[in-house]
């Protein structure tokens, strides 16, 4: 059983019970989060958009607590070396790389990167058969749609906050272009630059037809299907 447990704004764990891993482990300021520990994250992989306070977060803690890989681009892979972070994939965009889970893809992301000459990139998963897209910190781009042809999508997870990243009406055209079959929302609702209501993005992207929306609270865990 696979799932998928949202700790708010963009940081999300995904575990079958054999391989763990957390997208953009963003705990200590992150409200969602509430008091955890990122020490006491258990996690065999630490999955980095890009190296912004709220994305890098506390990926150094919590690889150092768990020997865990760090996968993310090169620049921002070997900041984190330098920080004392030991097992390190990196990759960039358009680079595929299979791993104990499946394989990941590291796919375009329109954002700045948080360190000098590098890129924001999301991730496609391709995690014990199930086709994950955590898109990252990004706008709105056609090119969405080619991913769509590449991949099988199951769960895209978008940024709807605005301001910084695309905003409801720009991530409902993502959706429509994804061809997911469950959309989740994430990058809102943590300040008030970036305040959104999901319901009424869920309302209109189902009533367009695009996929199945779940709006997930932090803390809430969803089982994939």
């Amino acid at each position: 059983m696979t799932t998928l447990h949202y700790l708010g704004h963009s940081c999300f764990l995904l575990s079958n019970g054999e391989d763990s891993l957390i997208f953009d482990p963003y705990i200590n300021g992150n409200p969602g989060a509430g008091d955890r520990d990122p020490s006491s994250i258990s996690v065999g992989y630490v999955l980095v958009s890009h190296a912004h306070g709220d994305h890098l977060g506390d990926a150094v803690e919590i690889c150092q607590a768990n020997n865990a890989v760090l996968v993310s681009t090169f620049e921002v892979g070997n900041y984190c070396r330098s920080q004392g972070v030991s097992r390190i994939h990196t990759g960039h965009v358009g680079g595929r790389a299979n791993f104990p889970f499946g394989y990941l893809r590291f796919t375009p992301a329109l954002h700045g990167a948080g360190v000098a000459g590098g890129l924001a990139c999301g991730f496609y998963l391709n995690f014990h058969q199930t086709g994950l897209y955590f898109a990252g910190d990004t706008g709105l781009f056609s090119d969405l749609g080619l991913l769509a042809k590449l991949e099988q999508i199951d769960y895209a997870l978008l940024p709807i906050g605005d301001n910084y990243t695309m905003g409801p009406a720009d991530a409902a055209l993502a959706a429509e272009m994804l061809k997911a079959r469950v959309v989740i929302p994430m990058h809102y609702n943590t300040y008030d630059l970036i305040a959104q209501d999901p319901d009424l993005f869920k309302a209109n992207v189902e009533a367009a037809g695009y996929s199945r929306v779940e709006v997930m609270k932090p803390g809430e865990k969803l089982i994939l299907d």
